[in-house]
C-alpha cells in the first residue's frame, strides 16, 4: 500500500515556497504528487536545483496495442521531469508551464525493460523562458528516449 499523497497544492501554498522547496516537497512526500502521477504510477525520486528525476515501473496498464509501453508514458515523464527541473530554479511567487516539448523515442520500452527513469536538467532559465533537456534510461543506463522543453515563466 502506497503512503504517497496525491492531489493539488493550492496556489496560496505554492506562493509561500520557492520552486526548489516545492519540488523537494514532491520528492519527499511532504507535498502531494499530481493525480496523473497516481494514474500512471510514477514518482518524483530526486530533486535538486535544476535537476529532477522521475521513475516508473511499466505495467500492463501502460501497453499500446502492439504490446510495448505507450510512448505517452515516456512523453509524460519527460514533460514532468523537465518542467519540474525548471520550476526548481524559480523564486517564491513564480510559476512555469510548458510551452512546447519535443521527444525522440530511440528504443522500445517493454515490460521486460523494468523500471525507467527520466532525468530533467535545466539548460537555461531567464525571467520569461526556461529550457531543459531530459533523458529516459533503463536500469542498465541505456538511452530509451530524450527530449527538450521550453517553459513560460510567470508570476503565480
Amino acid at each position: 500500500m502506497s503512503t504517497k499523497l496525491y492531489g493539488t497544492v493550492s496556489p496560496e501554498r505554492q506562493k509561500t515556497m520557492s520552486g526548489l522547496e516545492f519540488v523537494k516537497g514532491l520528492a519527499s512526500g511532504v507535498l502531494p504528487l499530481n493525480t496523473i502521477a497516481q494514474t500512471l504510477g510514477y514518482d518524483v525520486i530526486e530533486a535538486e536545483s535544476g535537476r529532477v528525476v522521475i521513475a516508473v515501473d511499466p505495467t500492463d496498464a501502460h501497453l499500446n496495442p502492439w504490446g510495448t509501453v505507450h510512448g505517452g508514458l515516456t512523453a509524460t515523464i519527460l514533460d514532468s521531469c523537465m518542467g519540474l527541473a525548471v520550476q526548481s530554479t524559480l523564486e517564491k511567487g513564480v510559476g512555469s508551464t510548458t510551452l512546447e516539448f519535443k521527444i525522440s523515442l530511440v528504443r522500445p520500452v517493454t515490460l521486460e525493460t523494468g523500471q525507467i527513469r527520466a532525468e530533467g536538467k535545466v539548460l537555461s532559465c531567464g525571467r520569461r523562458v526556461g529550457t531543459a533537456e531530459g533523458r529516459v534510461t533503463d536500469t542498465k543506463g541505456r538511452l530509451l528516449a530524450h527530449g527538450t522543453t521550453t517553459c513560460l515563466i510567470f508570476p503565480s
